[in-house]
Parts: structure tokens; C-alpha cells; sequence
């Protein structure tokens, strides 16, 4: 049940996904604006609406008459999309607001627990166990809270082209995560037909 290796798999997967560090450029950019972002409440928001897609993502999916494995092949679509938006410097999930209050929309959501992560945590179900899944989550909102807290910091430390770079190098992770899903899971389909 409570696996170690899975725990740090899930946590360095959703690390990839939620990419905090990809995102420190708008979050920065947002507190040059003059948005108030609140680290505490972005992170516990974030986290009720990723957990509940935990608990709930699979009834949710029956209620489509969707199999955890074929939602696995959609979300490693979604994935390597992800991964190529990092790479190449597109935007296709992302779009920010311009509102004084930026902890709720775009920060908590979509940035930390935007389509991407949601997908990609049911698609974990389909791997490691729940328990494992939820403490990965919690790992990540705490790394989540800390970068949010400490993003002036962070942007003096590494500046623009540190975070670039942090960005491609989750990127490729991402492309070879939804490379291995779409092994596993869509072959698995293949042979089921």
C-alpha cells in the first residue's frame, strides 16, 4: 500500500505537470501587475479541487461510460501536449488575468490544478495506489506553497533563463511520461479489441 518509490514517482510526475517553476514567470509577472496572490489559499484551493478529482475523477468517467485505461490514452495525449507547450513556448492550457486578486483564477486554477494535472492524476490511478497518489499531491502543494511564498526570492536566484531551462528539462519528462502511457495503455487497448 504505502510505497516509497511510488510516492516519489507520483511526486516528481506531478511536479512536472503543475511545473511551478515553468510558471514562475507568470506568477511574477502577475505581481508586477499588482495582483495579490495569496500562496496559502491558491495551494489549499488548489488542492480540495485535485484531491476531490481523486476521489471522484472515476465516477465521474462512468458516468461518461469511460474506462480508467482509455482516459489514461487521452490524458498522455494531454501530457505530451503539456510537454511541447514547455518545449517550444507555446501556450495552448495556460491564459492569465489581469485582476487584482489572482490566488483563485489563474493561480490555483488553472495554473496548479489546471486540465493538465487533473488528467494526469486519474491517468496515475491507472499505475499507483490512491494512498501513494494523495501523498504525492500533498508533497507537491507543499513545494507549490513554498514557491508561491518565495517567488521574489526565486526570481533573483535564477533569474529568467534558470526558469526557461527548469521548463525545457520538465518538458522532455512530460514527452517521455506520455510516451510510456501511450505504450502501456494503448497497446493494452489494442490487444482488449
Amino acid at each position: 500500500m504505502l510505497n516509497i518509490k511510488e510516492i516519489i514517482s507520483v511526486s516528481l510526475i506531478l511536479f512536472s505537470v503543475i511545473d511551478i517553476p515553468g510558471s514562475l514567470p507568470i506568477v511574477i509577472n502577475l505581481r508586477k501587475k499588482g495582483s495579490n496572490i495569496q500562496a496559502g489559499k491558491a495551494s489549499i484551493i488548489a488542492g480540495c479541487i485535485m484531491i476531490g478529482f481523486l476521489l471522484a475523477g472515476e465516477s465521474i468517467l462512468r458516468l461518461f461510460g469511460v474506462d480508467i485505461s482509455s482516459f489514461a490514452v487521452a490524458g498522455a495525449l494531454v501530457i505530451l501536449l503539456i510537454g511541447l507547450e514547455m518545449i517550444l513556448g507555446i501556450h495552448l492550457f495556460r491564459e492569465t488575468s489581469e485582476s487584482s486578486s489572482s490566488t483563485v483564477v489563474p493561480i490555483a486554477f488553472p495554473l496548479i490544478a489546471g486540465a493538465g494535472t487533473l488528467t494526469t492524476i486519474l491517468t496515475l490511478k491507472a499505475e499507483f495506489h490512491q494512498l501513494n497518489i494523495l501523498i504525492g499531491i500533498l508533497i507537491n502543494l507543499v513545494l507549490v506553497f513554498l514557491v508561491l511564498r518565495s517567488s521574489n526570492w526565486i526570481e533573483r536566484k535564477i533569474g529568467q533563463s534558470g526558469a526557461d531551462v527548469l521548463r525545457k528539462v520538465f518538458g522532455i519528462i512530460l514527452i517521455a511520461i506520455a510516451v510510456k502511457l501511450f505504450k502501456e495503455h494503448l497497446f493494452t487497448q489494442i490487444k482488449l479489441q
